[in-house]
């Protein structure tokens, strides 16, 4: 029987470094919304088989589940990088970023569409700390630094978004290809800043989707305080940027920046 091809217009990005415990699971939880999602698997060489279980995933799923395999831990924001462009290489709409240790709830995912495709929003942000702080099993330590980073990163840049170091997120098509991906510079927490940052002086809209962050129960976390140093440091540098630099705007024109 031949097989007949689906389509979808979204595309769920996620990045993959030993993440053996929870791949299959986050998976399987994300093709069973409702809606038709694809998945994008950034594999970077994980010693622990996580690439053998999406392989043998992808026999069940063929027309769902994609995998680029990278030669090593290059970084959460060059694999991102490279999933966007897979993404625009084909015909998606919404591409979303999701981690893969269930700290971002798959069934959040009809939300953050739903912000893009019915509300208007170019780039909805599953957010920690628009509605107080909603955080689940995290040491009060990271706790504080996550929550006084983000008040850091709006009171430098004045970039009006309660959680920019957010890493669920949904952009319309138009905002990737819009951007300059080639120019973005950072790799850890300071590349979800630099998106955010980019996209709202490129012009386009943003809504911050409340959501309740769990930590992961299953793996080991990738976060460290080089990470987080990258991000307080990073900041001043695109503070720089925002007054000097000229971005392209919205739909080729000048434009205002936009919130909701």
């Amino acid at each position: 029987m031949r097989r007949i091809m689906q389509n979808s217009d979204r595309l769920v990005i996620i990045p993959t470094y030993n993440e053996r415990e929870n791949i299959e699971q986050i998976i399987k939880a994300v093709f069973a919304l409702e809606g038709y999602y694809h998945i994008l698997v950034v594999e970077d060489g994980s010693p622990d088989g996580t690439a053998d279980i999406v392989r043998r995933l992808q026999g069940e799923f063929p027309d769902r589940l994609f995998m680029v395999e990278r030669s090593g831990k290059l970084g959460l924001g060059t694999a991102y990088i490279a999933g966007f462009r897979w993404a625009l290489e084909r015909s998606y709409d919404y591409i979303f970023e999701m981690d893969a240790d269930f700290s971002h709830n798959p069934n959040d995912l009809p939300r953050l569409y739903d912000a893009c495709a019915k509300d208007g929003a170019d780039l909805s942000i599953g957010s920690r700390y628009v509605s107080g702080v909603n955080v689940v099993n995290w040491p009060m330590s990271r706790v504080l630094m996550s929550y006084f980073a983000s008040k850091y990163v709006r009171l430098i840049t004045g970039l009006p978004i309660h959680d920019t170091t957010a890493g669920f997120v949904c952009y319309r098509r138009e905002v990737l290809s819009t951007m300059p991906l080639d120019q973005i510079r950072f790799k850890g927490y300071a590349f979800q800043i630099e998106m955010k940052f980019t996209a709202y002086q490129c012009g386009f809209k943003v809504k911050e989707v409340p959501v309740i962050f769990i930590n992961r129960e299953l793996g080991t976390s990738k976060m460290n305080s080089s990470i987080f140093g990258e991000a307080m440091f990073g900041v001043i540098r695109l503070k720089w940027d925002g007054l000097m630099k000229e971005y392209p705007q919205k739909g080729g024109r000048k434009s205002n920046q936009q919130l909701e």
